[in-house]
């Protein structure tokens, strides 16, 4: 179990909490001893006089008397034993504190104790003589004189806590929003502007994130500008080439073939160029069924015989999704798992509850790929292992990468035990 907050705004609010308790801890001690030790000093003092003056030798505290003149001067009464019983003794609640030190300031063993209710009480029985006690008044006198005190530093201390709370919670508010448009920005979105607000050294921080966001959203425009500029302009060419290759006489079809599969290849490249390049991020997502979404691109991959496609879907719940893009990653996993693995394969879904994630699976049962190089495939320009056959720019997991990162998901490729390759793409539920 961590104690300890990892987090910048747990950590603050942590130390400002230690920093005031100590603060308390401290004032409290500091008053008890300082002010409310004396205090009470100065009252057993007093108590210890008032007593060692009944116990005078001229003054006969037995006498009836004398022990009426002693109450009407000090309010101070005389009992016995079994007339102080009687006089609410036994309510009375023993105090070790004042009874150590009474009987310290009256050269013997001291028993006090102090009654619960109004009018407040002090019962002493003196060394002087055990058979008698003492009861001597204290006006507003209660064992819960400090809690005001301790109400007060509790008080303070909330406040206290409560308002560093407030100060953190609003100096890491930009934070936060920096950090949220940081990671709209590694899945490949631009995020507006954030508001400069905080200190200055956060506000020079939202500034540079700001100029940095406004950077790499220019940088990504002229890519894809370049991008097409070039696509279109190599299609040009491209065709023209074709066109000429269709004039070749008869004996030289097989020149004429060559060119045409060249061709092909080389405007499937140009395509997956623009794919990579372009975000998606103009579709909107709208909530569907994934099942479904796999059964359209599974009837539309059964036209070739060559290829059989098995479904295992599970009972899973409609998500929001972005239908022409997630359609594209199917196709790209179908499309890589007949090309390199086998003409048969298996589509799974699947509904993970506890989680709360939806997931497919698409597996081949061709030779796989080595563990080692599974890290690097989602890299723009990485192709597997050269036992899978593979060909064409390294561009289709990139691309798929990239997709599945806009929906917040992610995508796994792992060797199955029984032989082949499993591409399994998890979007969170929602």
């Amino acid at each position: 179990m961590r104690i300890l907050p990892k987090s910048a705004f747990g950590q603050t609010v942590m130390l400002i909490g230690v920093l005031l308790l100590i603060n308390q801890v401290v004032s409290y001690l500091s008053v008890t001893y300082y002010f409310i030790r004396p205090n009470y000093q100065q009252i057993n003092s007093l108590i210890a006089t008032q007593i060692k003056m009944v116990f005078l030798d001229e003054v006969n505290y037995h006498d009836d008397a004398t022990q009426k003149n002693i109450f009407e001067t000090t309010n101070i009464h005389i009992y016995s034993e079994v007339e102080a019983i009687d006089n609410g003794l036994q309510q009375a609640v023993y105090y070790q504190f004042f009874s150590r030190q009474i009987s310290d300031l009256l050269g013997g063993e001291a028993d006090v104790r102090i009654s619960s209710t109004e009018p407040f009480l002090i019962w002493v029985n003196p060394p002087q003589d055990p058979n008698v006690w003492i009861t001597i008044p204290m006006a507003s006198f209660s064992e819960g004189d400090i809690s005001p005190l301790t109400i007060y530093l509790l008080v303070i201390g909330i406040l206290s806590v409560a308002g560093g709370w407030i100060f953190v919670r609003r100096l890491n508010k930009p934070l936060h929003a920096l950090q949220v448009a940081a990671l709209e920005v590694a899945r490949g979105r631009v995020p507006a502007p954030l508001e400069e607000q905080g200190s200055s050294e956060i506000i020079s921080v939202t500034r540079a994130f700001n100029r940095m966001s406004k950077g790499i959203k220019q940088l990504e425009d002229d890519r894809a500008l370049l991008t097409a500029g070039i696509s279109h302009d190599l299609r040009t060419p491209l065709t023209r080439i074709r066109l000429a290759s269709e004039m070749l006489p008869e004996d030289q079809s097989w020149v004429k073939d060559g060119i045409v599969h060249d061709i092909e290849d080389m405007n499937d490249i140009i395509d997956q160029f623009i794919d990579y390049v372009r975000q998606d991020t103009r579709e909107q997502k709208e909530k569907m069924s994934l099942n479904d979404l796999i059964e359209d691109v599974v009837q539309a991959r059964n036209i070739e015989e060559h290829h059989h496609i098995v479904t295992h879907l599970g009972n899973i719940p409609e998500v929001r999704l972005r239908k022409v893009a997630i359609k594209r990653v199917l196709d790209n996993l179908i499309e890589n798992a007949f090309r390199y693995g086998s003409d048969n394969i298996e589509i799974s879904s699947e509904f993970h509850k506890r989680n709360r994630t939806v997931s497919f699976c698409v597996r081949d049962f061709g030779p796989g790929i080595p563990e080692e190089q599974m890290e690097n495939l989602f890299q723009p320009f990485t192709q597997g292992d050269k036992a899978r056959g593979s060909v064409g720019s390294g561009l289709g997991l990139a691309i798929i990468n990239r997709i599945v990162s806009l929906h917040k998901g992610q995508v796994e490729l792992t060797n199955h035990p029984e032989g082949g390759l499993m591409a399994t793409v998890t979007i969170p539920f929602n």
